[in-house]
């Protein structure tokens, strides 16, 4: 498949992005990522990766939309629910800072 990253046109097949990457370490996940062979990848190390070159030269989105075009899996963030706070605990942590506040007595010394 025909898919353009950094303003040029690579052809990739799904193998062959899997084949690559198989040797591959995985960095840590800090925000999109593709699922390649069961195994997240940033998005960024992906398309270093398959088309060697900088990572400063292309974009996460261009790499996240080639992925899509092959089939792969891709998340855009790491855990969008574990990471963003609920409505129920930003309410039990005003309420726990309003009845400290009321708690403590102003002093006169």
């Amino acid at each position: 498949m025909r898919v353009t990253i950094a303003r040029r046109h690579f052809y990739f097949h799904r193998i062959e992005v899997e084949q690559a990457m198989n040797a591959v370490v995985p960095e840590p996940v800090t925000g999109a990522s593709v699922d390649i062979g069961g195994t997240a990848y940033p998005l960024m190390q992906v398309g270093a990766v398959i088309t060697r070159q900088d990572r400063r030269d292309f974009t996460s989105g261009e790499v996240l939309r080639a992925m899509q075009a092959l089939g792969f899996p891709v998340r855009t963030s790491p855990s969008a629910a574990s990471t963003a706070p609920s409505a129920l605990s930003e309410s039990a942590v005003l309420s726990e800072t309003a009845a400290l506040s009321d708690s403590v007595a102003p002093t006169n010394d």
